[in-house]
């Protein structure tokens, strides 16, 4: 069975004066149908990035290479015309913030409808009815009025629940969800990432979970993919990689969750240092300066990528587990 998504040796990069921005670094990952996988890393690994380059969102000064199969169909550099036949349709995307995604001044109804009258070619009742059914299926109570209302009428968890439903109206095969639960508090967090797990099971939807969270993508997510500074530094089947971490970079973001069952009245961890500057040659682990690992070998050598234990990979000299 052929991938949802298949992402070989991406590379994107930014032109800054006489610099090159890297934002990705030699990238491959594949989502299978009907998976879930979480990709985490700090602000700035490239994450986002990797997806934008998929859909087609990339700043018109960014150059991507490498290869981003879709079903099968090559889509890296396709024009917007061929792209918008599976954008919005097949694979589609939310993100971090609902109140900068949808039109201000545009009522709910009408956003979600618009989606089936482009792609579909549906009539506005057609649509209309639909994009009621869409909001009841993401369980926003009295849909109907919902629909009549502004985005700034809604709270922070229903104009998410908004975004999801709009991603799902042409019933697509792949969801790129970047923070989808950023700025909700805790509760509504664990009530997106419920529906996002209803919401598979009832149809089958393949799912990328962008993430600096580790505790939110436990929650959904089969197989965890981790970066830094644009490259993968592991991946792994989730409960595995939860588990017993083998980069140090992901154990030690694992030791940053926080833990409530263990609670005490100290400091939090942290992750000492700053990563490297996306300008800044490759010399190295790009993670050895924040390593307590690292050896004179890691800030000479950069370590590959390699297979370790069943299904897992990592990019480093010294992993914690062979």
């Amino acid at each position: 069975m052929l991938p949802t998504l298949s992402i070989e040796n991406l590379q994107v990069e930014y032109p800054l004066g006489g610099d090159t921005i890297a934002a990705v670094r030699e990238v491959s990952l594949v989502v299978a149908p009907r998976e879930c996988v979480g990709i985490v890393g700090e602000s700035g690994s490239g994450k986002t990035q990797v997806f934008m380059a998929a859909m087609g969102l990339l700043a018109r000064s960014a150059r991507a290479r490498g290869s981003v199969r879709f079903d099968g169909e090559e889509i890296l550099g396709l024009e917007p015309k061929a792209l918008n036949r599976v954008r919005g349709s097949k694979l589609s995307m939310i993100f971090q913030d609902p109140m900068t995604s949808l039109t201000p001044h545009l009522r709910i109804g009408v956003q979600l409808a618009e989606v089936l009258v482009e792609h579909r070619g549906s009539s506005w009742q057609e649509a209309q009815r639909a994009a009621l059914h869409a909001l009841e299926r993401v369980r926003i109570p009295e849909a109907a009025r919902r629909l009549r209302q502004y985005p700034h009428e809604l709270s922070g968890g229903m104009r998410q629940r908004v975004m999801i439903a709009t991603s799902l109206m042409c019933e697509p095969s792949l969801l790129i969800a970047d923070e989808p639960t950023t700025a909700l508090d805790v509760t509504v967090q664990a009530q997106i990432i419920d529906l996002l797990r209803a919401l598979r099971l009832e149809t089958g939807l393949s799912i990328a979970l962008i993430s600096h969270d580790l505790g939110v993508v436990a929650g959904l997510a089969e197989r965890i993919v981790v970066m830094y500074a644009g490259r993968v530094v592991e991946s792994a089947r989730a409960a595995e990689l939860l588990r017993r971490a083998r980069h140090p970079y992901t154990d030690l973001l694992l030791k940053c969750v926080p833990n409530l069952a263990e609670a005490r009245l100290e400091r939090m961890p942290c992750l000492p240092g700053q990563p490297p500057s996306p300008t800044a040659a490759e010399r190295g682990c790009a993670f050895a300066p924040r390593c307590p690992l690292a050896s004179e070998r890691c800030r000479a050598e950069r370590p590959t990528l390699r297979p370790v234990g069943e299904a897992a990979q990592v990019a480093c000299h010294y992993p914690l587990y062979a």
